[in-house]
């Protein structure tokens, strides 16, 4: 789009309160629920209600003028031609703030049912976890099964034992259903603290199935590290139980094997970092994710792991680096120390982002 373009002040307030849910289905995104929000599903970090972003990661958000920039790439003028219509003549459902309720729900646990039978039959038979850790998750109280639809429910306790957060998902066969309970406190998400004094690491699943599956695949003294689930990709609890829990002294990041887990993995790893956390690794699952791998052991077909294009690129223009620096006189002192930085690179591609991880002491 070229040259000056001319908003008046009503057209712009108009292009920023676009109700994005409408705008974002019609542009072919796909949104998942997440509470009373909707979730991006190429960016598991961004949740939209109304007129308004949050990106979780990043910890900002705005309104839909600066959503779809950021999206597509696009200057301000372009955004707003594109919110208000632009050539087709589309014209977007307005959000109206009067449609908002005033005062957020309280959390509330969803009523219990008498039994588990139900999320222990799906946990152990279609995700093929082991029964030992579901029950000694179920005696802290950290799962159970809800009495109306019988979803498996995973709880977040605060430091003083109260729940603050719970995150349910569908037990009935073929279902992807899953949502927070309105009013959870993201930075209280699913997870277990080990009960251990010693300095520990806390690993980082971006869900419960994930961090369960880690468990079922790793028994051995699995007590002696702490674990939390993001339900999502934001860094909130990660800082809440680094805050509370001074033992826990270095992270390992166990996020999802494809394009959206593995930049959620640098985004947190950025995070942390400036929050002072020096000691951060990553472990992979070998397929998608650690259920992929947990199913795969027990000969079910797991979904493939999905590397990040841009990731490969880079990999492509390290071997033609490579090639130049192999070129280059060995009598050259730079020459030497940028082919051993190289050589690095090639055999651990994480190493310059993160350290490796200390997982020995599980």
């Amino acid at each position: 789009m070229s040259g000056y373009i001319y908003f008046t002040d009503e057209q712009k307030e108009r292009a920023n309160s676009v109700d994005l849910v409408d705008f974002l289905q019609r542009q072919g995104e796909k949104l998942l629920p997440s509470g009373r929000d909707k979730r991006l599903a190429r960016d598991h970090s961004i949740t939209v209600r109304g007129n308004s972003w949050y990106d979780h990661s990043a910890q900002e958000g705005s309104y839909a003028i600066d959503l779809v920039k950021r999206l597509y790439n696009l200057s301000f003028p372009e955004a707003v031609s594109l919110l208000l219509g632009g050539e087709q003549g589309v014209e977007y459902r307005q959000h109206s703030k009067s449609s908002e309720p005033e005062q957020r729900k309280p959390f509330v646990l969803p009523p219990a049912h008498t039994d588990m039978r139900r999320v222990f039959a799906y946990l152990i038979k279609q995700r093929c976890i082991s029964r030992e850790v579901l029950s000694e998750f179920a005696r802290e109280k950290l799962l159970f099964e809800d009495c109306e639809y019988h979803n498996a429910v995973f709880v977040g306790f605060d430091e003083k034992g109260i729940a603050r957060h719970s995150h349910k998902k569908s037990t009935a066969t073929g279902s992807s259903f899953r949502i927070n309970v309105e009013g959870s406190h993201p930075a209280y998400s699913f997870h277990y603290i080990s009960k251990n004094p010693h300095p520990q690491n806390l690993l980082v699943f971006e869900a419960p199935i994930d961090l369960l599956s880690y468990i079922s695949l790793h028994p051995q003294n699995w007590k002696n590290a702490s674990y939390v689930a993001l339900n999502g990709v934001s860094a909130q609890p990660v800082l809440k139980q680094l805050e509370l829990y001074p033992q826990l002294d270095h992270v390992v990041l166990c996020l999802d094997h494809d394009a959206a887990g593995i930049e959620a993995t640098e985004r947190i790893y950025d995070i942390l970092t400036e929050h002072g956390q020096p000691a951060v690794g990553q472990v992979q699952s070998q397929y998608k994710d650690w259920n992929e791998d947990l199913k795969a052991k027990h000969g079910l077909t797991p979904i493939p792991a999905e590397e990040h294009p841009q990731l490969l690129l880079r990999d492509e223009l390290c071997e033609e680096i490579g090639q130049y620096a192999r070129e280059l006189p060995s009598t050259d002192c730079a020459a030497n120390v940028f082919r051993k930085k190289l050589q690095s690179c090639r055999g651990n591609p994480q190493q310059l982002m993160m350290q490796k991880p200390r997982c020995s002491r599980m």
